[in-house]
């Protein structure tokens, strides 16, 4: 006779030292849940996670109470129908095609160079607090022509924000700190704004103040709160994406050696790297009406925890999902970053993320980057570093030891 196992809480503190476990038992046993602890249904199939992403009865609604609050404001994510068009229309050419390639392709490569001459002669250095996590900051300030002084001010702000969203416990201590960095950024970007609208410059900032699309354009308070947008969801996911794929290379010696020969692999790593260990581990939907799934029925209005690290480990879906394996045929490089992508972890459809391509510009650029600066690279303790996190996910250390190319 076999023993189901009981639910597992996505709470306990052994699920954030490693949820692939529970997650299996979550997708064998429990593929829809009502977890208690955070009053919401969570799903752990691919199938399901997928037709969330896609299905339009799954709204972004309680976006308005998960993100407006440190924001400052509405952002993307939340919006729909001809509101959220508009305002990706306004967005999203900076970050895509030739503005990409031409105007901030240099920014990146220039920031991560930067970045790895800090340490070049040295032994050993962590490339989670070193690299990893100032490079998509640095590139944002700059993207939208800040002070460069400014990027350990930035730095600052992005932790605060991103520990406000990653709050499930709702930690009092944690969601000040998050709404003192909104009122402290805002105040910063507005005399700026100003300044920007009267004269603009060749930068981000500057676009987004004259951009306008079937005569909307982007107030002061709607600025604010895409940069403090751009600073969590494009920081926190790169950020973690950089470190997750060295770890994950550092961790198989043969797919490293495989990627240092032959650069072409380098998107490849990335993309198994979403898979194998997404830095976003779950993100929120909203029906509109009751949903039916396979285990039951979500009401209308609930919230709904999207498992992408369950997901992504769903042998329903691809072959030996626990391996980390960059040479895989059920995942393509070719549309991972692209709505056809086949993982979850820019999410999938009208909301699939409008930074991807940013994303994959300054991994691939940080990882070139570091393969040509040097040499043999490994685990300065000798093992690799445990993940931590359990909305979002990834090494809170990654030292390693190298020697110049």
């Amino acid at each position: 006779m076999t023993t189901v196992p009981p639910p597992p809480d996505i709470l306990a503190p052994e699920f954030a030292a490693d949820p692939y476990p529970a997650y299996r038992v979550l997708r064998d046993h429990y593929p829809l849940h009502h977890h208690a602890g955070t009053d919401s249904y969570l799903l752990s199939r691919y199938e399901d996670v997928a037709r969330a992403f896609k299905d339009p009865v799954f709204t972004t609604d309680n976006y308005g109470w998960q993100l407006e609050p440190v924001h400052g404001g509405r952002t993307l994510p939340q919006m729909s129908g001809a509101e959220h068009a508009v305002r990706r229309a306004l967005v999203a050419p900076a970050f895509r095609g030739r503005a990409l390639r031409e105007r901030f392709q240099p920014v990146i490569e220039r920031n991560s160079r930067e970045l790895l001459d800090a340490f070049r002669g040295a032994e050993e250095a962590d490339l989670v607090a070193q690299f990893a996590t100032r490079l998509p900051i640095n590139v944002i300030v700059d993207m939208l022509g800040l002070d460069r002084a400014d990027h350990d001010l930035f730095h600052g702000w992005y932790g605060a924000v991103v520990g406000f969203l990653a709050n499930l416990a709702q930690d009092p201590e944690v969601a000040a700190a998050g709404l003192a960095a909104r009122d402290e950024l805002a105040a910063y970007l507005r005399p700026i704004i100003r300044q920007r609208r009267a004269a603009p410059g060749d930068d981000l900032l500057s676009e987004l103040c004259a951009a306008e699309v079937e005569g909307t354009r982007m107030s002061d308070r709607d600025i604010t709160a895409f940069v403090s947008l751009l600073l969590s969801a494009g920081g926190e996911t790169t950020d973690k994406a950089i470190a997750s794929t060295v770890r994950n290379l550092l961790a198989h010696p043969a797919q490293l050696a495989a990627v240092r020969a032959d650069r072409s692999l380098v998107p490849m790593a990335f993309a198994e790297t979403l898979r194998y260990s997404p830095p976003v581990q779950m993100i929120m939907r909203q029906p509109s009406a009751d949903v039916t799934v396979d285990g039951g029925t979500i009401p209308a209005g609930a919230t709904v925890t999207c498992l992408i690290g369950s997901a992504h480990r769903d042998e329903r879906h691809y072959a030996g999902p626990d391996t980390f394996d960059i040479f895989r045929t059920d995942l393509t490089a070719s549309t991972a970053f692209s709505a056809a992508a086949g993982h979850v972890a820019f999410a999938l459809g009208r909301h699939f993320c409008v930074g991807a391509l940013l994303a994959k510009a300054e991994v691939e650029t940080g990882i070139n980057q570091l393969l040509d600066a040097f040499g043999e690279m490994h685990f300065a303790d000798g093992a690799a570093p445990p993940e931590s996190g359990v909305f979002a996910r990834g090494p809170e250390t990654l030292r390693v030891r190298f020697t110049a190319a």
